[in-house]
């Protein structure tokens, strides 16, 4: 017998994940078309539930290691991506509470994305984490890792995943700074 194709995408939920009292809800956001699904759906939810949805961006600071030293970039550069995240988190924000969501935090921080993530996610006592995926298999996801698949694992409460359904389909915001 043929395998049949799910004619929805499927959720796996641990016990008590329909039950739970949803208030606070952490999306973390790399500006990706496929963040912005999660975003999306974290919104929607947010909205639905009347919980507070805190917009999260995890950066590290660019720069080049050599044996010796360290090269930063300057601080101009810096200010300028700076203010380029600042802004899109502020569009973002205003594309939250556009889909109903009333209590938007926006919040940054540098460090290791899927442990900052986690640790967040603990410190903030949020009740759901909703993030996109990429879905990368195979070699792909062998060589690049998944932070989606580290925040799953270690997360202390629900991971809600978002796979974009168009990877073309990507908000009007500012460009990147490059």
């Amino acid at each position: 017998m043929p395998a049949r194709r799910a004619r929805w995408r499927t959720l796996l939920a641990a016990p008590g994940f329909v039950d739970a009292p949803f208030r606070r809800i952490l999306c973390p956001v790399d500006f990706s078309p496929t963040s912005f699904a999660a975003l999306r759906r974290a919104a929607r939810l947010a909205g639905s539930l009347g919980a507070s949805l805190t917009l999260l961006h995890v950066y590290h600071t660019p720069g080049y290691a050599l044996p010796e030293g360290v090269i930063l970039p300057n601080v101009n550069e810096l200010d300028r991506l700076f203010s380029w995240i600042d802004e899109q988190l502020a569009a973002w924000r205003r594309e939250a509470r556009a889909l109903g969501a009333d209590a938007v935090v926006t919040e940054t921080a540098q460090g290791a994305p899927w442990q900052t993530i986690v640790d967040r996610a603990a410190a903030g006592r949020y009740d759901l984490v909703v993030m996109g995926t990429h879905g990368h298999t195979g070699l792909k996801h062998v060589l690049l890792g998944s932070v989606t698949e580290r925040v799953v694992r270690h997360a202390s409460c629900p991971v809600l995943t978002v796979r974009a359904p168009d990877e073309t389909a990507r908000p009007e915001l500012p460009a990147s700074p490059r």
